[in-house]
């Protein structure tokens, strides 16, 4: 079975991955700690670009990508599926550990064709196998490094039969968002939690992003971006107060002070802490307001568009969250890595004094400012777990709010 599968990745089944012979001093040095470390390996840690398609999620011709990948898969399973990894070695593998784990890992990464069959089933994670593992991370939306630890090891061990039926599932959602979606558009992928700006059939630019929890969930919708507020104030959602505002000021009657968050009633008039019962939903009945500044939760910019569920895009004074594997940390808004390249791109077509000199220049000077954007850029906030490019890679994200149906929640495992 398993060298028809190898077979199979060898001629063109699944895309086979390319492998680079630079000599990979990064590698070498992490790999140095490791009692395990007998050679020196020729290994590849460059970007996987090629993974990284230029062409969007969501597109004319996704649905067909989508349809051979399923097409293949189901190929794949009629023939019993891949094999497991276990786990009777190290905790974790990487470039110069040594075991017969590596060996499962190497069968595994070969039937799924990011392992070329040439690379053999040696029992020695070298640098083919480093540069295969961190394609098939960078194809689960997962911390590309090489090493094979305990999430990376679930995702391997994931049934073929369960990525058949999660590209199933998407093709679906993908034939309905399959029409023309405009000359440029904005695209969130909440699973993946992440961020394309698409003009004339290329992305523009990429986002990390941070999106809902899974008890406070980004919605799917449609809609336009039609405004931009500079160094905005917040105003604290009814949501948040009830939730996170009145329990915060129970436990720390400063909280307000310190995060700069004034309270007024409804006709402006600005009232005192103390005035407030704080042991019941009071505080409700008004508004809560963040002043602008550093610690401001809209950081230096809020994107505004239409929609029922008071939700928006924004930048954060939270960057940490940027680099988190699991980035599902916020109420249901989408906080925006390198904010000011994605908005720099929308006022494109509000005229040439909208340069990201002027951006940069706006934010620095703490000015408020709120800009209407003339020509509204579509938006699509959705939830796609599945997809493949033009070029045969097939991507996987972690069904994190379980609309899938099929019973894996990987991130909620490790």
């Amino acid at each position: 079975m398993l060298l028809g599968m190898a077979s199979a990745a060898g001629t063109g089944l699944f895309a086979p991955a390319a492998f680079a012979q630079d000599n990979s001093i990064a590698s070498l040095i992490r790999s140095q700690g490791s009692g395990e470390w007998r050679d020196q390996f020729r290994s590849s840690v460059r970007n996987q670009a090629e993974v990284r398609s230029e062409f969007p999620t969501l597109s004319p011709e996704t649905s067909a990508y989508v349809q051979a990948a399923i097409e293949r898969y189901a190929y794949l399973v009629q023939r019993g599926g891949w094999p497991g990894v276990p786990s009777t070695g190290p905790r974790t593998m990487q470039v110069g550990t040594k075991h017969e784990d590596v060996m499962a890992l190497r069968q595994r990464l070969i039937a799924s064709g990011d392992l070329r069959q040439s690379a053999g089933v040696s029992r020695t994670f070298d640098s083919y196998v480093d540069f295969a593992v961190r394609r098939f991370q960078e194809r689960h939306g997962v911390n590309a490094d090489g090493v094979v630890g305990k999430l990376t090891r679930s995702m391997l061990n994931v049934p073929a039969g369960v990525r058949l039926r999660q590209l199933e599932t998407n093709l679906i959602r993908l034939r309905s968002m399959s029409g023309f979606l405009g000359d440029r558009y904005v695209m969130v992928n909440i699973p993946a939690a992440e961020i394309e700006a698409v003009q004339n059939g290329r992305i523009r630019s990429r986002h990390t992003a941070v999106v809902g929890k899974v008890d406070r969930q980004t919605p799917v919708l449609t809609s336009k971006i039609h405004q931009l507020n500079f160094n905005p104030f917040w105003h604290v959602p009814v949501s948040i107060i009830r939730k996170d505002l009145i329990p915060m000021m129970k436990k720390d009657p400063e909280y307000l002070a310190r995060n700069k968050i004034r309270i007024y009633d409804w006709k402006g008039n600005e009232l005192v802490k103390e005035e407030i019962d704080w042991n019941t939903d009071e505080a409700t009945k008004f508004l809560f307001r963040q002043d602008p500044g550093e610690i401001n939760s809209m950081g230096s910019v809020k994107i505004n568009f239409h929609n029922q569920h008071q939700v928006y895009l924004h930048d954060t004074p939270s960057k940490n969250l940027f680099g988190k594997e699991k980035r599902f940390h916020s109420s249901g808004c989408v906080r925006v890595q390198n904010v000011r390249d994605l908005i720099s791109w929308i006022l494109e077509t509000n005229g040439p004094d909208w340069s990201r000199a002027r951006v940069d220049e706006i934010i620095h000077t703490g000015e408020r400012l709120d800009v209407k954007v003339k020509k509204p850029v579509p938006l699509y906030m959705t939830y796609v777990t599945a997809w493949a490019n033009s070029d045969g890679i097939v991507h996987f994200r972690d069904d994190i709010y379980g609309r899938d149906g099929l019973g894996v929640d990987l991130f909620a495992q490790n």
